[in-house]
């Protein structure tokens, strides 16, 4: 996620092996430089690298604080001297984004507790995130879960403990961490979206910033496995926050620029600056011919899906389930759809989900009725399984916010303003619940009673620098909130942060 390949290259590093990887072979005329996580398994490894080591000197980092024992451990390997430095390099997280960040840890929690292991792993995340941020925080957590409440004591445990290493200079208003529940709003992973990053996500899947179109039909062998990264795509970086309507155009337009300046086919190479020129603009040809196949295969593989699966006419019933309240057709809606025979059995759940978070404890539930038909569609009692544990996970005994009715007037008043206007787009009227927790927190409203400080001290001003953590996974739609956010309060600065990033497979 850090480096691409070349950019490696440029820094003369020309071997790759894993800790792990059997048969290494010697090259005594190389010298190592170790990346490690500071885990049982890769100490036992070093200390067995370091007996017989294979290079000639070794630079050891490690993303996270490593104990005295370990290091011990390791001088006491190191009988032959190679070892030149042991350094903590704190990184114990995938940066995906710039504000954005994952643990890529699915599944976190057992029922409504932590799972111990991913309880430690996402605590060491969470204080090297501190470390490289240079941030000594206040905490607030969501009072309504266990887990994050959990998590918010496990951190400062380590802040307490490793003191010295937290002593940044104070600034006038401190950081704050925020801990809260992906539970409370289990609506927004379960959605459709209509921005690049988001809708590549939840379409195809992004790992570690890269993407498997090993699926497409008829795809190009290099264009298996394609990596999407604003740091070297400049497409992408312009347009990952766009709306799939405008990405088509600006595909266009970069299709068009290509053309242009192609290479002529019979472009005659006659003096030594015409080839010259040449040799000098093909790399970046050569880039561009890329960025243009790799996004042309992507939105097109985009479009197929949304024609095939009638994702349109889905989006539209899944954001009046989101944001309306009107039962009687929004229960027809789903009843219409649940018959066509275009959409897809994940489509088909997935509205079901949406329609019993939405109208769990409705008078005239039609959720028995939804659920055969879903049964009758698939012949399986799979999906009716799900659809019953969402419900268990982000249901309304659970959440701690109010998820759907509009708080106050003026949130009324907003919604009616927003009908009158004719909404810019049907498909992304729904906001993260995300959205307005951190709005409120900016603005210095968040309820002390409901969002509760871990210790004595709060925070007497508004909030500057303010982390943000989801404990069972963020969304690439509340990244795109959080980047609306930090553009339109200057002053403010906004990271997320998940043990994983969620699309509804996930």
């Amino acid at each position: 996620v850090v480096y691409t390949q070349s950019e490696i290259l440029q820094r003369e590093v020309y071997l790759f092996e894993r800790l792990d990887s059997p048969n290494r072979e010697p090259m005594k005329h190389l010298k190592a430089i170790c990346f490690l996580r500071p885990t049982k398994e890769n100490v036992e490894l070093l200390v067995q690298e370091l007996r017989r080591p294979k290079y000639s000197v070794y630079f050891i980092y490690f993303s996270n604080v490593i104990s005295k024992s370990d290091v011990k451990a390791l001088a006491e390997a190191d009988e032959q001297e190679v070892v030149a430095e042991v350094q903590e390099f704190y990184g114990d997280y995938i940066a995906v984004n710039p504000h954005v960040f994952s643990l890529n840890l699915l599944g976190c929690c057992r029922g409504r507790s932590w799972d111990p292991a991913q309880l430690s792993r996402t605590t060491q995340g969470l204080t090297a995130l501190l470390l490289s941020l240079k941030k000594c925080p206040m905490i607030r957590y969501q009072l309504s879960s266990e887990p994050a409440k959990r998590l918010a004591e496990c951190v400062k445990q380590v802040i307490t403990k490793e003191y010295e290493l937290f002593d940044f200079r104070r600034t006038e208003v401190p950081p704050l961490l925020l801990i809260l529940d992906r539970s409370d709003d289990a609506i927004t992973p379960l959605l459709n979206q209509w921005t690049y990053q988001a809708m590549v996500h939840e379409l195809l899947g992004i790992n570690n910033n890269r993407i498997d179109l090993s699926r497409v039909p008829g795809i190009s062998k290099d264009l298996r496995e394609v990596v999407l990264s604003a740091e070297n795509d400049e497409f992408y970086a312009n347009n990952m926050y766009l709306n799939f309507a405008e990405i088509g155009t600006n595909i266009k337009n970069l299709m068009e620029d290509f053309q242009r300046r192609k290479p002529k086919e019979q472009q005659k190479l006659e003096s030594i600056a015409d080839m010259k020129a040449f040799v000098e603009n093909y790399p970046q040809f050569k880039k561009m011919s890329g960025t243009v196949s790799k996004h042309v295969t992507v939105v097109g593989e985009l479009s197929r899906l949304v024609a095939e699966r009638n994702l349109l006419e889905v989006s539209e019933v899944e954001q009046e389930l989101a944001c309306q309240s009107d039962h009687s057709s929004a229960l027809q809606s789903v009843r219409r759809l649940l018959q066509s025979p275009r959409v897809s059995e994940l489509d088909a759940a997935r509205l079901v989900m949406l329609y019993a978070l939405r109208y769990e404890r409705h008078g005239s539930s039609g959720l028995p009725a939804l659920l055969e038909e879903l049964r009758g569609r698939g012949g399986t009692d799979r999906y009716r399984k799900l659809v019953s544990a969402v419900v268990e996970y982000g249901g309304k005994r659970v959440r701690g916010s109010d998820l759907f009715s509009p708080k106050d007037a003026v949130a009324i008043t907003k919604q009616f303003l927003k009908g009158l206007k004719g909404i810019e787009n049907v498909y992304t009227q729904h906001q993260p619940l995300l959205q307005e927790t951190l709005d409120q927190l900016i603005k210095g409203k968040l309820k002390d009673s409901q969002y509760p400080y871990l210790g004595p001290n709060t925070l007497r001003d508004r909030p500057q620098d303010i982390i943000v953590f989801l404990i069972g996974g963020a969304t690439y739609e509340e990244a795109l909130a959080v980047f609306n956010l930090n553009r339109s309060n200057p002053g403010v600065r906004i990271v997320l942060g998940g043990t994983t990033i969620h699309n509804t497979r996930r």
